[in-house]
């Protein structure tokens, strides 16, 4: 049985080891980065790469010149990014200087708050320099385009995703120590912070932020690529839904006029914040969540508290006790909000708060556990999510929310970083059993469904414990994606810390 348990580890482990390479894009692949199945591409084209205009368009071709053939030079167009993204006539990928691992499948470019997550696992197999690559080139997104982005295209410049910036550095330095690097990341990370708290993600009145795309009208690679088997986009999907259900979960008439069975303006800018909190989508927020423009969210404030408090912390690397301070202080006064807006006592959960309306939704949803991970919730408002774990249980981990939509980001289906999230945080106030108990039922489900089919997926069916999806997901896309850069990450993390003994011998 120890041979077994042994060969089949070791297997998951060299896949994973070799699909860091499948999934690294650098220089020697921007033809295989450029190209994008999400947008149409007119055949015998070339593929668009756009460089940030404080870089020489000259020096870079030069550069790229040196590590591509002609023949795939030719097939790649060089351009200087326009200082306005309205200017953007065709869509290309955004330039980044060095190595970066790619989540797989269709987003074959980089993401926003999957980087964290595969970031792990390239600490935890050791892949150095791809990890510091990986940290410098969301660094290098906030210095030349202004913040991180949902991903390095041209379309996705107007939105951003979860802010992991600062736990990225920090999970670094523990392994650099170099104070240089550190100190040389303070300017980005505060730009970077201050794009998440001032308007128009600022809620004034709470003093908490919220998800705001800066863009206008229909997300063009929704409009390409989430077509149904009958050619219908995603969009026109919606739409059938406004005109045969009633919705009171919200004010309709702000996202769809009825008479002329059109999406209003403010449905595509909430669809698109929808997309930059990365959960697309579930009806968290109201059907297709387009309602979230009004929401102070439970991950994203937890996330800002958790940047506040690491940069207190590296600036008391760094022997800035007067900025720590100042840094500490602000997660305090977040921490109190958050509890104050987004703690509801008599579910004894964090719920999202309604910033126009002053209730809290009650939808039941696995941000729940960001406050215990980032460690701002009291041992008694920790004991109360833990009171409510059954509301998640699931044979594969945790579900997503408690709720059956047709969307991926809710029952039946779990993901990785949902649930090193819920494990982690209910490690942090020593609900050891519970954390591992979802830990183990996760890993045994994605090492059944390795064993099955070979490789890892985006997410899983938590219910069924299987990687088989698609048939479920009624709206969005309905692929799951092979690779897979965080579900790799969170599986190398949840072995090191010493769960999934035992749950090889089930199998």
């Amino acid at each position: 049985m120890t041979i077994q348990l042994t060969t089949q580890t070791q297997a998951i482990r060299t896949y994973i080891k070799q699909t860091w390479k499948t999934l690294t894009r650098s220089h020697q692949h921007l033809l295989e980065s450029a190209q994008d199945t999400k947008l149409e591409h007119p055949p015998n084209t070339p593929w668009l790469v756009y460089i940030s205009p404080q870089e020489d368009c000259n020096t870079v071709k030069s550069v790229l010149e040196r590590s591509l053939s002609a023949t795939e030079m030719q097939q790649i167009e060089i351009r200087t990014l326009p200082n306005e993204v309205a200017d953007i006539q065709e869509h290309g990928l955004l330039y980044l200087p060095g190595a970066y691992v790619v989540p797989g499948g269709r987003f074959n470019e980089m993401y926003g708050w999957d980087s964290y997550f595969i970031l792990l696992g390239l600490l935890r197999d050791e892949e150095w320099e791809l990890a510091q690559s990986q940290v410098d080139q969301l660094l290098y997104q906030v210095q030349h385009y202004g913040t991180i982005l949902n991903a390095n295209r041209t379309y996705m410049l107007t939105r951003s995703q979860p802010p992991v910036l600062s736990l990225m550095v920090l999970a670094l330095f523990q392994h650099t120590q170099d104070q240089a690097w550190l100190k040389s990341t303070l300017p980005l990370l505060e730009q970077f912070y201050y794009y998440w708290v001032v308007p128009p993600h600022l809620n004034p009145a709470t003093g908490l932020s919220r998800y705001f795309a800066l863009g206008e009208g229909p997300a063009p690679e929704v409009l390409f690529s989430e077509l149904d088997e009958a050619g219908r986009s995603h969009y026109e999907r919606v739409k059938e839904y406004y005109q045969k259900f009633e919705i009171d979960d919200y004010d309709v008439s702000l996202y769809y006029d009825r008479e002329k069975d059109e999406l209003t303006d403010l449905f595509y800018k909430g669809d698109r914040s929808m997309r930059e909190s990365g959960f697309d989508i579930s009806n968290r927020f109201g059907p297709f969540s387009v309602d979230i423009i009004h929401y102070a969210p439970v991950c994203l404030n937890c996330l800002l508290y958790q940047m506040e408090q690491d940069l207190a912390q590296i600036h008391d690397i760094l022997g800035n006790p007067e900025l720590r301070q100042q840094w500490s202080d602000r997660a305090s006064l977040r921490c109190e909000r958050i509890n104050q807006y987004l703690w509801d006592e008599e579910t004894g959960l964090y719920l999202d708060y309604n910033f126009h309306s002053g209730d809290r939704r009650h939808y039941e949803f696995a941000t729940t556990f960001y406050p215990l991970w980032t460690g701002l919730a009291s041992p008694t408002q920790a004991a109360r999510i833990a009171q409510n774990l059954p509301i998640f249980a699931a044979p594969g981990g945790i579900f997503t929310s408690s709720r059956v939509t047709g969307n991926q980001w809710d029952a039946p289906f779990g993901w990785s970083p949902l649930t090193l999230i819920a494990v982690l945080g209910l490690r942090r106030y020593g609900y050891h059993t519970e954390a591992k108990e979802i830990a183990d039922k996760f890993l045994a489900m994605a090492m059944q469904e390795f064993t099955r089919f070979g490789f890892f997926v985006e997410k899983y069916d938590v219910e069924r414990c299987s990687a088989q999806v698609s048939d479920e997901i009624c709206f969005g896309y309905s692929s799951n994606e092979i690779g897979f850069g965080w579900t790799n990450g969170v599986i190398l993390e949840l072995l090191a810390l010493g769960y999934g003994e035992g749950v090889m011998a089930s199998l």
